[in-house]
């Protein structure tokens, strides 16, 4: 695979570090933990979503594009990311938002991701549970046609076949980073939602034949749908890439659902232990919609016995931990003492 065939703009920091958790694995008395910091690339307090803009915007940059549309959750990582890299590039950026929790708290529908939206300069919109996001996309960028703009749509998620190369490029730089430290990876975890990153991560794996398999922790959707998702989008990605799809394994995409909860943004007490784990033991903060559910589905599976006793296991941390700031109360923190 040589990547450098696709238009790419390079803004993340990276190679993200790959780092051992040595207290967590002692305390899990499980596997030995690692965790890939994918909240360290950089952009905007970091996150998964800089790789697929290193993509994604190279093609609107491309395509002569004067203004980026994307849509995410209240508190969605991918439109902080993007409209960083929009105010950087010097793009209009318009964010539409999708209420998928009903909440009114005003720390959750103003502060976290949603402030620093603002601060990078986008307009904000608000649509209600369940719009057709990608119908509403497609609304304003006519509108903005119709003014003289040359708009360019950024899926959810950052979650195409352009995106989903920064997680077939991260597949080869995980591999490398492994080889360089004679680390043989048994398993890597990561919270799985709007697809495209772990459709990336299971395509890189098989077409580098790593040996490495992806275990995704969906955050939103029912397994069979998440694994249908990831599965599509692996292969169409591959024959963008103009690689045969079938390099690809139904039986390869593996996304356990069994740590939702009551819904996507919904906070769990396993979500609340993980996050508080991780950074009590570790000094690393995560996220309560992603990278919290992630890390909790595999706290679980470790105590189930699924991941065994020296084995190596990758954590992909997502980043996201600007949106804690959009649940203060969640976590029953005792205050001043």
């Amino acid at each position: 695979m040589h990547l450098s065939r696709y238009p790419r703009l390079h803004f993340a920091h990276l190679p993200t570090p790959l780092e051992p958790m040595t207290r967590l694995s002692e305390h899990l008395g499980g596997p030995n933990l690692w965790i890939k910091r994918d909240d360290c690339t950089g952009l905007s307090s970091g996150g998964n979503k800089t790789r697929k803009l290193e993509f994604l915007m190279a093609d609107a940059v491309e395509k002569k594009a004067d203004t980026i549309i994307t849509q995410g959750a209240t508190q969605s990582n991918h439109a902080r990311q993007t409209t960083a890299i929009a105010a950087k590039l010097g793009m209009p950026c318009h964010v539409l938002l999708e209420d998928r929790t009903g909440y009114e708290d005003p720390a959750y529908v103003y502060n976290g991701n949603v402030l620093l939206d603002q601060l990078h300069g986008s307009t904000i919109s608000k649509r209600p549970a369940d719009t057709d996001m990608n119908a509403a996309m497609e609304e304003l960028a006519q509108q903005l046609r119709d003014d003289g703009s040359n708009p360019y749509i950024i899926p959810g998620g950052g979650s195409n076949e352009i995106g989903a190369l920064g997680y077939v490029n991260a597949a080869v730089e995980l591999t490398t980073q492994a080889n360089d430290q004679s680390l043989r990876i048994d398993h890597l975890v990561h919270a799985t939602g709007s697809s495209g990153t772990q459709a990336g991560l299971v395509l890189g794996m098989e077409a580098t034949n790593s040996g490495i398999p992806v275990y995704g922790v969906g955050v939103r959707a029912p397994r069979q749908k998440q694994e249908e998702m990831v599965f599509g989008l692996a292969q169409r990605t591959a024959e963008f890439m103009g690689l045969n799809p079938d390099i690809v394994k139904r039986e390869r995409v593996v996304a356990n659902s069994d740590y939702v909860g009551d819904g996507y943004g919904l906070p769990t007490n396993a979500m609340v232990e993980a996050v508080k784990m991780m950074a009590q033991y570790e000094g690393i903060l995560l996220d309560p919609v992603y990278s919290g559910k992630g890390f909790s589905g595999l706290i679980d599976l470790i105590r189930k016995g699924h991941f065994r006793k020296g084995e190596n296991v990758v954590f992909l941390h997502t980043g996201g931990s600007i949106s804690l700031f959009g649940y203060p109360d969640v976590f029953d923190l005792p205050g001043y003492i």
